[in-house]
């Protein structure tokens, strides 16, 4: 059965208020990060039987990190253990430097802290600013593994990175994001091969507009 706000009785949505500023005292005060957790949404709808509850245009940030969907679904409003599905338009960015774009992702919570993420898409996008080179890292896969805590990203399933100098084309790609360092595999027994091209510079000049459109075009969305 779900419940729209609109439908909850005063003294259970007392009791949910009270739960809510529960769950805020303790992510003013998280574990293992210290940092807030902000959740902004249009509409909110709750399912006890299935204790979930279920987010229309969410907007969730953690200081440098946000993440911002058409809809999404928690097993609870507990950021100290919980798993979020993101559908519609996801778009997560990390520190202003790294944003990651898809049609649907799972992110976990640990200890009042975004643990990781799991984006699909066809195909999902992944894009960091390289601090030593001053370029744009750009990927693209059928699935996309963030790991906020190690700080790498795994793409597999048609798996292409480009990092403005090379373009590397594999079924599995790991980037370190901190160290700025790119492992690609093939998988086991399979025919598919690393591919890597080296770009010349008028390729690499087109890529650094194409980046910077894309950034401008990101920023103009309302």
């Amino acid at each position: 059965m779900d419940c729209s706000l609109s439908k909850v009785p005063r003294r259970v949505l007392a009791g949910l208020v009270l739960a809510l500023a529960a769950t805020a005292g303790s992510a003013a005060e998280p574990v293992g990060s210290g940092k807030p957790i902000s959740l902004d949404a249009a509409r909110t709808t709750f399912d006890y039987r299935a204790n979930t509850v279920v987010f229309d245009d969410i907007v969730i940030s953690q200081e440098g990190t946000r993440i911002a969907a058409k809809r999404a679904e928690a097993s609870g409003l507990d950021f100290e253990n919980s798993r979020w599905v993101f559908q519609g338009d996801v778009r997560i960015t990390v520190d202003g430097r790294g944003s990651l774009s898809s049609d649907r992702a799972v992110v976990e919570f640990r200890d009042n802290r975004i643990e990781r993420a799991e984006i699909t898409g066809s195909p999902a996008h992944f894009e960091q600013k390289l601090a030593a080179s001053q370029q744009t890292a750009r990927g693209r896969a059928g699935t996309i593994e963030y790991s906020f805590g190690g700080g790498t990203v795994r793409l597999s399933q048609d798996a292409w990175l480009s990092d403005g100098r090379q373009e590397f084309k594999a079924p599995l790609i790991v980037y370190d994001i901190r160290k700025e360092q790119v492992q690609a595999a093939s998988e086991p027994g399979a025919d598919e091969r690393v591919r890597i091209t080296i770009l010349p510079r008028e390729k690499e000049a087109a890529e650094k507009k194409e980046a910077a459109e894309r950034g401008a075009a990101e920023d103009a969305k309302p």
